[in-house]
Parts: C-alpha cells; structure tokens; sequence
C-alpha cells in the first residue's frame, strides 16, 4: 500500500473545508488544511458575518426614528463608520481565533500559502509538496467583474468591508442579494444610493411577490434603483469622483462604483485540470452525489461546486464526505427545501418553491398576506410585510413559504422545519398561532388568491 504524508489534505480553511478537515482528524486521521489568507473563509472573514454586523448597525438608523412614536426622545444621535468598521474587524479576529483552535484542537495542520495540486495524492504549497490518500478541493468562490473600460475604479464585496469612511454617494452595480444588502446598509448609514440591474426588477430566481415588494421598500427608503440599464465605462474624474457611462448614452457621477455581478468558482490557477478533474463550463469542479470529482481520490465541496452556494450547505456537504470517505458511511445532501435569507432592509425568507416554479409542476393555491407590521402602527413608519403560501391543489402540500419583511429569516427558518416534513396546508391551517406576531399569519391564512390575481408574467 503505498504510503502518504497525510491521509487528508484540504484545500481552503473555509465553513465547509474546515467542518470536514477538523471531523477527520478528530477522529484520528493524520490531516491538513491549506490556506492562503484568513482562516474562516468567505462566510466569516468576508462574507456573511461581517456583513451581519453591518446590517444590525444599519438598523439602529430607523430604530431610533421610529422610537419617538413610543415617547422615546433622542438627541443628538450619529453615526460613526470608522468605529463599525473597527468593531467589526475586533470580531472577526476573536472568530478566527476560535477557528484557529478548532484546527489545533482536532489536530489538524495548518500549511499557510497558495495550495495546488499536482496530481492525484499530490498538494504543492508555495513550492514544498505534500501528498494525502485523499484530496479536498474546499475553495470557495470569488467575486466577478465585466471586462470594461475603467473596471480598476470599482470595487467588490470584499473591499466594502474595510472601507475608512463611507462615501457620500454610493453606486451599486448588480441586482443580486449581495447588492440589495448592500444598498440597504450605506443607504441607512447615510449615504446617497444608486442601484443599477440590467433587468427591470431586483434578485432573480426568487419568488415575484418578494422581488416586486423588496424593489418598492428599498425605493421607499430613498435608493435609487436604475433598470434596463449596462454600464459601458467607468472615468474617473479631476475632483476624484467617478463617471459611469451607459449603453444608452447617460452618464452618472459617484463617489464609490461598487459591483456585485455575481461570484465564479475560486478554481483558477489551482491545476485541477491538469490533474485530471473536470470542470463545467464556469470553472465549477463536477462531482457525483458524494462530492467525488472525475479523479477519484479527490472530492470537493462548497460554492467551488457550484450547487447550492450557502454556507450552511457547505458545512453539511462537509459532514457528508467526512461519513462517506471515513467512516464508510455514505450520505448524500439533501437538496430539497433548503431554506435561505436575503439580509435587506426589510429581510426575505424563503424556503421551498418558487410561485413560478410551483406553476410548472402543476395546478396550485397561492396565500397571500401583506400587512404593516405591529411595530410601525406607533411609529408611523410606511413599510409593508408580505407573506406568501404556494400549495399543491391536489396534495395539499405546502410547496413554499416565502417572507418580507421584519424577523422574516427568523421566521421562515422554522418553517423550513414544516416543509421539510412534507407538511400540508391543512397541518398549518390546525396550528393555533402566537398572537400577536407576524409569524401567526402562516398559520391564519384561509383563502387563496384568486386564480387570475395569482397568475405572474415575467
């Protein structure tokens, strides 16, 4: 049997690569993880966190304005960006501190540097080489940007996290979740916000209902949304400011050109290919139900693979080939009603079906809610919350359940419990609710809407 320097080496200190990395060497396995910048990966480092902690101090903009409706009087209140920023980073050091002793708890190794691989059982890291029984390709994603004249102006994602001041005028390009999250916190920390999307309305691939509500609150709260538009050029101008141009000849001045025009496959440069793994057409690793790629002593997980890009989903595809390569246990994820978060002034939660994706399996009953939430009958605040059941007419299966609105990833979390389960309208219908809350209206809903007001057109 030939021997190796470690039974497992995994490239990429992320949420999935280091789940998999540290359940291997806790359970005895001689291990490594390869990592060239900040243990933690996207989610914690430069991602999902941080971007948390900013959304809760964007809120504080509108919790103090609406205090006053409950005889609250506050004065003097200001915001001070340096001081988030500062916080933040004080945070996200403790968090990789903790990753660091995870590592070091479970014995696994950690080889700082750039990792590839060179062949089957083969790993260099700036030069030196290690070889492993098995391969973990845990890299993650990274931002994209268009191929423009002036793209070196604009930043990304991972930029606007350490940003020293905020900018008076922020432009955003990209109608994704990244980017409405974004556009929510500057503009409620006090910045003047463009958002510009090439099609006519924000997050495609979610549900219409919470598209066309989102899109209508984030309008409301002073962002500028710009549709049916491409930038052709960005310049920067003499007072050091930046001009975009568009296809159709307008132009547009801004401080910050900030794009979220999706992420692609972190597989650049890594040597995949030329180990033999095969890759798709956008540079994801392919692999089969267990997370092997074409070689078979090497798997990969996380958004490399290009499936489903959650964090949550990476840490549980990590478990799955922990069980599978170790303790011959195969397991394979579970796709269905994975439930997901959009962190934008008002939240969306979804889990479950699409109304345009439950219309093309078959006939169904939509429930539809939109209320203004209890918290803003005293403040006055004009915000809408909309709720929304997508039911199998012949089953009585619930197929969806989507939320806009305050707590709505709080909420929807425990219905993804429901859906899960394979739940029917009628089980939600005998739920006696919580009152008064905004959740009870899941379990409040009795009459569909009617069948050509339900009906979506793109």
């Amino acid at each position: 049997m030939a021997e190796y320097d470690y039974d497992l080496i995994t490239i990429g200190a992320g949420s999935g690569g280091v789940r998999a990395t540290r359940l291997a060497g806790g359970s005895g396995k001689k291990v490594a993880i390869v990592e060239s910048s900040r243990v933690g990966g996207t989610c914690v480092m430069r991602g999902c966190v941080p971007k948390k902690l900013l959304v809760y101090g964007a809120h504080f903009a509108e919790d103090f304005e609406d205090a006053k409706g409950y005889g609250w009087t506050i004065e003097g209140a200001r915001h001070d960006w340096p001081t988030l920023i500062e916080n933040k980073q004080k945070e996200l050091e403790r968090l990789e501190g903790i990753y660091n002793r995870i590592l070091r708890d479970n014995n696994v190794e950690l080889l700082r540097g750039r990792g590839t691989v060179v062949d089957a059982h083969t790993v260099a890291v700036d030069g030196k080489t290690y070889t492993a029984e098995k391969i973990l390709i845990a890299v993650g994603g990274w931002p994209t940007m268009p191929d423009i004249p002036g793209i070196e102006h604009a930043i990304t994602s991972n930029e606007a996290l350490d940003l020293a001041e905020l900018p008076k005028r922020v432009t955003i390009v990209g109608g994704g979740y990244i980017a409405v999250e974004f556009a929510g916190i500057f503009a409620a920390l006090g910045a003047e916000v463009t958002q510009i999307i090439r099609k006519d309305m924000i997050l495609r691939g979610f549900d219409s209902s919470m598209r066309a509500g989102l899109q209508e609150e984030m309008e409301k709260k002073g962002i500028t949304i710009l549709a049916d538009t491409t930038v052709r050029s960005i310049e920067k101008t003499e007072t050091g400011a930046f001009n975009l141009r568009f296809a159709g000849g307008d132009e547009h001045e801004t401080d910050l050109v900030m794009y979220a025009t999706g992420r692609a496959p972190n597989t650049s440069g890594l040597g995949l290919e030329e180990a033999g793994v095969e890759l798709n057409d956008k540079g994801a690793v392919v692999v089969d139900d267990y997370s092997k790629t074409s070689v078979d002593s090497i798997y990969a997980i996380g958004d490399v693979t290009d499936r489903v890009n959650l964090t949550p989903v990476a840490l549980n595809e990590g478990i799955c080939f922990f069980e599978t390569v170790f303790r011959d246990n195969p397991r394979k994820m579970d796709y269905d009603n994975i439930a997901s978060a959009v962190f934008s002034q008002p939240p969306i939660g979804s889990v479950g079906l699409t109304e345009e994706q439950a219309r093309k399996r078959g006939k169904i009953k939509v429930f539809l809610s939109r209320f203004k939430p209890m918290k803003y009958t005293l403040s006055g605040r004009d915000e809408r919350s909309i709720m929304k059941l997508l039911v199998d007419a012949e089953t009585d299966r619930v197929l969806g359940a989507h939320m806009l609105g305050v707590d709505a990833p709080e909420i929807i979390q425990g219905i993804a419990i429901a859906l899960k389960c394979g739940a029917t309208k009628a089980q939600f219908d005998a739920t006696v609710g919580i009152h008064p809350t905004a959740a009870e209206e899941f379990v409040t809903m009795r009459d569909p809407v009617p069948e050509p007001d339900a009906e979506h057109t793109e």
